[in-house]
């Protein structure tokens, strides 16, 4: 049994992301955390650690519970990992919710400066159910 793994091969492998170079793309991106800190693809993960994952405008958060550096099937992948994340964030029918993500500038107003990305960044952030 494997004591570490890279972290994009094993959200790959457990299915979180449909390649794993968008694996290492998010955490390249800063959408993946453990401990509240952003990590690199070549970081080695741990069975017990906590992933945060942050993708399409969702929050989810995973337990590892087994590594694995190949690629299975779903039914496998699930025993993989528990699943921690809030069961509304879940609900189907917030989901549209989640994947309007544009936001919308009057025209002529230019793209956001420096300090209104990072505020729009930390309102998205706030927004919890």
């Amino acid at each position: 049994m494997l004591q570490k793994v890279r972290i994009d091969k094993w959200l790959w492998a457990v299915r979180v992301f449909k390649t794993r170079t968008l694996a290492a793309d998010a955490c390249k991106g800063g959408k993946i955390k453990i401990s509240g800190n952003s990590i690199k693809a070549s970081y080695m993960l741990s069975i017990g650690e906590i992933v945060d994952i942050k993708k399409e405008g969702i929050k989810l958060s995973y337990k590892v519970v087994e590594l694995i550096e190949k690629r299975v099937g779903a039914e496998l992948a699930v025993k993989c990992y528990e699943d921690l994340t809030p069961p509304e964030v879940k609900d189907p029918k917030l989901i549209p919710f989640f994947h309007a993500t544009a936001e919308i500038r009057d025209r002529g107003t230019g793209r956001p400066t420096k300090k209104e990305r990072r505020e729009i960044d930390r309102f998205k952030d706030d927004i919890e159910l």
